[in-house]
């Protein structure tokens, strides 16, 4: 079963999420983002009655923005 959504405006709970960008190559937990939610710096969520929902494409973006650039060696990450 394919965990990743079709849609990128497709409204997610936060394991299935987590499920989601974990398949998509980003390795992220739910847990991570519960505490993401309540320190910042994690994906933009609504809540909808007590339930967070994560669009996918927010989502995606949120993860792909926290990538580096790519580098040959580690010290390439060192000098940006």
């Amino acid at each position: 079963m394919n965990k990743i959504p079709d849609s990128l405006d497709a409204k997610l709970t936060r394991k299935a999420t987590a499920e989601a960008l974990t398949a998509a190559g980003f390795p992220v937990s739910d847990k991570t983002l519960a505490t993401m939610a309540t320190r910042g710096g994690g994906p933009l969520f609504q809540k909808f009655g007590p339930k967070p929902l994560y669009i996918w494409g927010n989502s995606l973006e949120w993860a792909k923005s926290r990538l580096s650039k790519p580098v040959r060696t580690t010290s390439e990450l060192e000098a940006a």
